[in-house]
């Protein structure tokens, strides 16, 4: 599933008044329902598009890096406008930002749905990404800002719901309409309007029921060179990667683009941090042990659950000849399980802490490992039920996961750097999506032959492997913090990963 994080967590204010005939409650409702429909259109399509990628390929004519480039597109655009979007919201305002967010993200999903080469694809779904990135950080901030005690709580676990149920639909709908449409050349287009009628409807009722502005506020300076400098560095290793992951080669001048970036972006984040500024990277933060080891957990685990994703979808239709319908389905009761986990991890991880953490992604690896034994060994016959059951028994472990990591990572945050700790946190899950489904889309399209059962095996094999040692590397650094275990409060899930 995809995700949602928080990048602001401003102190509660007294929301704008109800509009005339109104009641507080009805009010608040209102608000929810705008912020859960823009989550859950925008949420959904983070992995929608993935059982359609054959259907776009075929149509399109796409290249093995076209494709990359494609479905990692989103990632990378999401990640480079979360944190900037949610420090203007907190100093201008949600409800123009939100509005605009959705309706730009709406108006590209018609024009990738009409794109006659994959290259102008690439284009609207990094551009959705930046206006998905925009609207999304504006939901948890109206809820921060309209709810408080308990009524926040339900509100939050509301969104997180939806979250969940994004996960669980999305390959089923992106499957049933690829389906339903028969014909590739049109299929994916059917998908990539999907969301069209969703954002219109809440850029509608956005207008009619929010704010327009949110008093109070205080003015936060913007990190626009560290977004443009994470941009930057997120490229110059994106495109080796690219490269490499589709068969191609890189020179020694790349590695030297890759450090030079990096420095620079680390270099001007401590100097924006000592002029009082609140860097996207939030290098202090990195020195809190806690945090710097849930941030890792966080990290590998998302990268590696989103390629894991993309790499069956494309086994299951390219590999054995399912449909999109049929390839979903197979992920389905793996999402279903995971979502409800989620739902309750606090009440496990709340008594055992992080070695709850560390046990459930070990039951990740296990279950990749065995995904990976079965992708090798097993006839077609037993390959599809018995990936069901390696899907099952990872959507449980990573619904044990992510809501806990959340809470363990952020728990020994200074409250005044709570939003600045959860920016980052949800940025660097995003930089990882984006480069495990670029490398290990191209690790699989680049090594198989059309038809070839055989080498779609050898291929999906090594790229399960790779998210196998992801998910090793995250067991790695939770069992390295041996911290006793925290009271936590039961807070609801705001990460959820398919």
């Amino acid at each position: 599933m995809a995700s949602a994080e928080p990048v602001s967590t401003p102190e509660p204010v007294d929301g704008p008044a109800p509009a005339r005939g109104a009641s507080s409650s009805t009010y608040q409702n209102r608000v929810l329902a705008v912020c859960v429909v823009v989550g859950f259109a925008t949420l959904v399509d983070q992995s929608i598009l993935t059982v359609a990628i054959p259907s776009l390929r075929t149509s399109l004519g796409a290249s093995t890096a076209q494709v990359q480039w494609i479905v990692a597109a989103y990632s990378l655009g999401f990640a480079l406008a979360l944190v900037p979007a949610g420090r203007l919201g907190d100093a201008f305002g949600r409800r123009g930002l939100l509005v605009g967010g959705v309706a730009t993200f709406s108006a590209l999903s018609v024009v990738a749905a009409t794109a006659t080469g994959a290259d102008v694809v690439v284009a609207c779904r990094l551009l959705q990404g930046v206006a998905a990135g925009t609207a999304n950080p504006q939901v948890i901030g109206l809820i921060q800002e309209h709810f408080v005690g308990w009524r926040r709580t339900r509100a939050l676990g509301a969104y997180a719901t939806v979250a969940a149920l994004a996960g669980v639909v999305a390959p089923l709908l992106g499957g049933a309409v690829v389906g339903l449409a028969g014909d590739p050349d049109t299929a994916w287009r059917w998908v990539v309007v999907l969301n069209v009628p969703f954002g219109l409807a809440v850029a509608v009722l956005a207008v009619a029921w929010l704010p327009a502005r949110t008093v109070g506020r205080a003015r936060v300076p913007l990190d626009v060179l560290g977004a443009a400098l994470l941009g930057a560095t997120t490229l110059a290793l994106l495109v080796p990667a690219v490269r490499l992951s589709g068969g191609g080669s890189v020179g020694p001048g790349s590695l030297v683009v890759v450090a030079a970036s990096a420095a620079l972006l680390l270099l001007w984040e401590r100097r924006f941090a000592r002029r009082g500024g609140r860097p996207i990277l939030a290098p202090d933060l990195l020195r809190l042990r806690s945090f710097a080891t849930g941030t890792l957990v966080a990290t590998f685990a998302f990268g590696s659950a989103l390629g894991t994703s993309l790499v069956l979808v494309l086994f299951l239709q390219e590999g054995l000849g399912l449909s999109a319908w049929e390839a979903g389905l197979v992920g389905a009761p793996g999402a279903v399980v995971g979502a409800f986990c989620s739902a309750y991890a606090w009440r496990v991880s709340s008594r055992y802490g992080r070695p709850a953490v560390t046990l459930a992604l070990a039951a990740v690896v296990a279950s990749l490992v065995g995904g990976a034994a079965l992708v090798a060994w097993a006839p077609p016959g037993v390959l599809v039920g018995g990936l069901i059951v390696t899907q099952i028994v990872s959507g449980a472990g990573g619904g044990l996961v992510h809501a806990p990591n959340q809470a363990l990572t952020l728990e020994a945050v200074p409250l005044p750097s709570a939003g600045l700790a959860a920016g980052f946190l949800q940025v660097a899950q995003r930089i990882s999506a984006v480069l495990a489904l670029a490398v290990l889309g191209g690790l699989v399209l680049a090594s198989v032959t059309d038809g070839d059962l055989a080498s779609y095996r050898r291929a999906t094999v090594v790229a399960l492997g790779v998210t196998a040692a992801l998910v090793v590397s995250a067991v790695v650094a939770s069992a390295s913090d041996r911290r006793a275990p925290a009271t936590l409060v039961a807070a609801p899930a705001l990460e959820c990963v398919t």
